[in-house]
């Protein structure tokens, strides 16, 4: 009765919450924590240590919340973004989907609470804490088992009829899902491989295994590091972030119907290059401060003033974009940005 109790709150605040689709399922230990465990041990993660070091939560959440016991999972599209800023800096940058707008771990957490305090007033003996990305927390691994999707051969959760294009977050509760057995959303990748055969890095190592350190997105956030060079002409013109994987998906092809062109950015309008150039120009120029001042808020922030001057130097690279030679030389002498500056040049020229 609880739970349906819960659910009857969750469904009546949906359409204010914005999200998708939701489900629960109990804290218990990860179905493909041993995968997980293998993966890390293989440093497929790259800089990640955090992944490391938050492993036995992530195995054991009562190790870090005591009264946990079940977790509800909820899903928030972000095509369309749901929380566009009106004023961001960057209009012709080739973005991930998801970074085009307000940074989710504030306002989806945001939303979170919101919930949290409305079940807590149902239920004042219980604990309820809300989660999104940023906590050590196997996400899919929950969500597949809340019946949210499958985990896709592009490692990203997918629903028949939802897609893959939304975040997920969590809300973790002393109440006591029902004990019964576990059933999953069947797999229905099938035989396609265009998430694997797209990858320009060729990051995924086999069907849901992906080695981190080759992806894009990784290259272009949460990487401190300059990219090596066999890998920077793969990465294009992605600025910060990809989406390659999952706009070629056939079930994201079917829900969002040919809005996901993942060729538009590669031959752009002249006025558009001009604008392009300009951004580019206005990231190499501009200092840290007000790097950190413009892209606040949003994901774009969690690069910092290094990480988009490095990706604004692969961009112009390799798009041969000769007009920024004069901001290339500028940081040739820079002690982090300079070897990959002279790479730039020898691109340009």
């Amino acid at each position: 009765m609880t739970l349906e109790k819960i659910t009857k709150i969750i469904i009546e605040k949906m359409s204010h919450l914005e999200v998708s689709h939701f489900g629960f399922t109990p804290l218990s230990k990860p179905l493909t924590f041993e995968f997980y465990e293998e993966w890390l041990k293989e440093n497929l993660n790259g800089e990640m240590s955090y992944l490391k070091d938050h492993a036995p939560i992530k195995k054991n959440p009562q190790l870090k919340w005591a009264r946990a016991r079940t977790a509800l999972v909820f899903a928030m599209p972000y095509y369309p973004h749901p929380e566009k800023k009106m004023d961001f800096p960057l209009k012709q940058a080739r973005l991930s989907l998801y970074a085009q707008g307000y940074d989710y771990h504030f306002w989806f957490k945001d939303r979170m609470n919101q919930l949290c305090t409305l079940l807590k007033a149902e239920f004042p003996e219980e604990e309820f804490l809300s989660f999104t990305d940023s906590s050590p927390i196997l996400e899919r691994d929950l969500a597949r088992r809340a019946k949210l999707g499958w985990v896709g051969k592009n490692t990203c959760l997918i629903h028949p009829k939802k897609g893959s294009l939304f975040f997920i977050g969590e809300i973790y509760t002393s109440l006591t899902a029902m004990d019964s057995p576990i059933e999953l959303l069947p797999d229905f990748c099938g035989t396609c491989t265009r998430c694997i055969d797209i990858c320009p890095t060729q990051a995924f190592i086999e069907p849901r295994k992906m080695d981190a350190t080759k992806c894009i997105s990784y290259l272009t956030i949460e990487s401190r590091s300059i990219p090596p060079e066999n890998l920077r002409d793969k990465m294009g013109d992605w600025f910060f972030g990809c989406d390659l994987c999952q706009t070629v998906c056939p079930w994201n092809e079917k829900i969002f119907k040919g809005q996901l062109n993942k060729e538009a950015q590669l031959v752009m309008k002249e006025n558009d290059l001009d604008i392009l150039i300009e951004e580019l120009r206005y990231i190499l120029t501009s200092s840290g401060k007000k790097l950190e001042k413009d892209f606040w808020g949003t994901p774009l922030a969690r690069a910092g003033s290094f990480g988009l001057k490095r990706n604004a130097l692969i961009v112009l690279g390799n798009k041969k974009l000769g007009e920024l030679k004069n901001e290339v030389l500028s940081l040739v002498h820079h002690e982090k940005l300079g070897p990959l500056a002279e790479w730039a040049l020898t691109k340009i020229q």
